[in-house]
């Protein structure tokens, strides 16, 4: 028995825009809420709110690691097997055309790769900021999570752009 391609664009759709919440909520909400009257530098409370901050940040790395990431991933296969079932069915395909299924899938591959590349060293970071050592300067801990927040714009981008462009092909049909 074949896995229906309309219920794993479905799921995946709804994933998609699962992500695209959870983005907005830690960029817009979360994250900005931890930096509420973060003092200066030279300022004798920067120390404790740093090392706050930096027990404060597993919660939003535990989620993003345990929860998000495989949501993540099974974009990528959920695009991608439905990319495959619509070029199986042709031109008049049910589900629309492939390509922009396999254009959603990359989406997800670019949101994994940028979370492995670009979010993990920051992630790192913050974490290490509850005993700053070595590898952490606590006086850049806002500028952490301030880029941090930046960087989380593509991981909003991309599954409203991939979860967009597979509504719109299945609703087509």
């Amino acid at each position: 028995m074949a896995i229906s391609p309309e219920l794993v664009v479905g799921t995946t759709v709804a994933c998609s825009f699962i992500l695209f919440g959870n983005a907005i909520t830690q960029s817009f909400m979360g994250v900005p809420a931890l930096l509420v009257d973060f003092p200066e530098p030279s300022s004798p409370d920067h120390a404790a709110r740093a090392r706050l901050l930096g027990r404060q940040w597993p919660t939003f790395w535990k989620v993003g690691n345990v929860f998000f990431r495989p949501i993540s991933t099974l974009g990528i296969f959920g695009y991608g097997y439905t990319a495959w079932a619509a070029s199986a069915q042709g031109q008049d395909s049910r589900l629309g055309d492939w390509r922009f299924y396999a254009i959603s899938a990359m989406c997800h591959l670019v949101t994994v790769v940028h979370s492995a590349m670009n979010m993990q060293p920051i992630n790192e970071k913050l974490d290490a900021l509850k005993e700053p050592k070595g590898h952490v300067d606590p006086k850049l801990a806002e500028n952490y999570a301030r880029k941090w927040i930046k960087f989380n714009t593509v991981r909003l981008i991309t599954p409203v752009v991939a979860g967009t462009l597979a509504l719109t092909q299945t609703l087509r049909g």
